[in-house]
């Protein structure tokens, strides 16, 4: 079973440093993002697992869960210590908060 939190409970780890992986792809990425995730496209996840952090949770962002949450059980298959974020970005733009955009992690 993979762990799942809500966007305010997202805010709250974000605000006492967590690490926010977004899964979507680099156009959707680019458009808006949670503010200092970092992108590892569900696509080429495969070949990206050893780029990731380690050692540290890995909260798991994509559009509405679903992407993410096939991320997560992946991930959990290499070892990772993830949380999927339930509605994903569209439940964080819809509560208000804050989006970055552009190619940067911001």
């Amino acid at each position: 079973m993979i762990a799942e939190i809500d966007v305010d409970e997202l805010a709250e780890r974000i605000a006492h440093g967590a690490t926010v992986i977004d899964v979507r792809e680099p156009d959707e990425y680019a458009e808006a993002h949670v503010a200092g995730a970092h992108l590892f496209p569900l696509s080429a996840l495969d070949g990206a697992v050893d780029a990731l952090p380690s050692g540290e949770p890995l909260l798991l962002i994509c559009k509405s869960g679903g992407r993410s949450l096939r991320a997560a059980e992946f991930l959990v298959a290499h070892g990772f210590d993830v949380t999927n974020v339930a509605g994903g970005t569209m439940a964080w733009i819809a509560s208000g908060r804050d989006v970055a955009s552009g190619t940067e992690r911001g």
